[in-house]
């Protein structure tokens, strides 16, 4: 029996349909057509990547996901802040 070659674009795309899709690694295996064994060991393999080399600072999606979270926490406390003057003056206008 011959050994089947896979790309590393193969491997990585595999291992993130692993990670993304909510679906079993049995299921992604056996749709693309690989062993349960191998999609096991290349997720592994992936584990271990993300650890030994954490992530780059200036990585794209990192600073996309930065930049949302920022804008998203500025809103947040604008609304906070408009909650506290709307209670003081409900607190205000309760006790005339």
């Amino acid at each position: 029996m011959q050994k089947r070659r896979f790309t590393r674009e193969f491997e990585a795309e595999a291992v993130r349909l692993v990670q993304a899709s909510g679906r079993t690694q049995r299921e992604v295996a056996d749709d693309l057509g690989i062993g349960l064994s191998t999609l096991v060991r290349w997720v592994g393999r992936s584990r271990d990547r993300l650890i030994d080399e954490p992530a780059k600072p200036g990585s794209e999606d990192v600073l996309a996901a930065l930049k949302r979270l920022r804008r998203e926490n500025e809103i947040l406390r604008q609304e906070r802040e408009l909650l506290k003057r709307a209670a003081a003056f409900f607190a205000k206008e309760g006790s005339r």
